[in-house]
């Protein structure tokens, strides 16, 4: 996963790189016969998202508690406080790319580029937008979409059987990097924003924080959204929460 096709922000994506490999749209549009083969309950999700927890684990370089970025994160999230205080796990990978992803059980991942971009409010905001993708049921409906699709692909799951059917490892790996290079819809996005200036507001940072860093990735990647039309510019969200600031 180290050398993946950016799309930022994963299944909590920010902006999508024009070489995506993987349209959570179009799994929701041309998919359905697949999204219906699967239904998973809550602790399915739970076990599911744990497991690809694992595997993206595995598979990068996690920052050690003693190293610089992980005593950075420390810092940045030292007295963080979320309403309805979900369980979070948020940890650094030292991979350069700029990027940052949300698993449904709250798992959260920053990378080292993406802190290298952003000042430590920034990367709140960046924190605070993962944990709306999360609380608002986002990352949960992409895991369950992602997997139908792998497993109805991949294990040949029957039109309306129930609960998981076992992947192999090879097919879990490609279940992970497509949730990496998933994305939301642009109302998806445009409320994890709000959910994200609300935080910032809660928290007492500074909410100017989140045009800033919005801006930053309309000047490191430009501001034509993505090939996906639905997905919205990291241009026009600022100006969206410039509005409400």
């Amino acid at each position: 996963m180290k050398n993946l096709t950016i799309a930022f922000f994963m299944v909590c994506a920010l902006v999508s790189g024009a070489n995506a490999q993987f349209n959570l749209g179009g799994i929701l549009d041309a998919g359905t016969d697949a999204v219906k083969a699967v239904s998973l309950s809550d602790e399915d999700v739970k076990t599911l998202a744990s497991t690809v927890r694992e595997k993206s684990d595995a598979s990068n370089p996690v920052a050690q508690p003693s190293s610089p970025e992980a005593e950075r994160l420390a810092r940045i999230i030292e007295g963080m406080k979320v309403e309805g205080s979900p369980k979070l796990d948020i940890k650094v990978y030292l991979v350069k790319d700029v990027n940052a992803f949300a698993i449904a059980d709250g798992t959260i991942r920053v990378f080292a580029g993406l802190m290298d971009l952003m000042t430590d409010e920034e990367v709140r905001y960046v924190i605070g937008h993962e944990i709306g993708h999360v609380t608002l049921g986002h990352t949960k409906k992409a895991l369950q979409i992602a997997y139908t699709a792998s497993a109805a692909r991949k294990a040949g799951v029957a039109s309306g059987a129930t609960g998981m059917a076992a992947l192999s490892d090879s097919s879990l790996g490609e279940l992970t990097e497509e949730l990496v290079n998933s994305q939301f819809s642009q109302s998806q996005e445009n409320d994890a924003d709000q959910y994200a200036l609300k935080f910032m507001k809660y928290n007492k940072y500074d909410p100017k924080s989140a045009v800033s860093a919005l801006r930053k990735l309309e000047k490191q990647f430009g501001n034509e959204g993505s090939i996906f039309s639905s997905h919205p510019a990291p241009g026009k969200r600022a100006e969206i929460l410039e509005k409400s600031v």
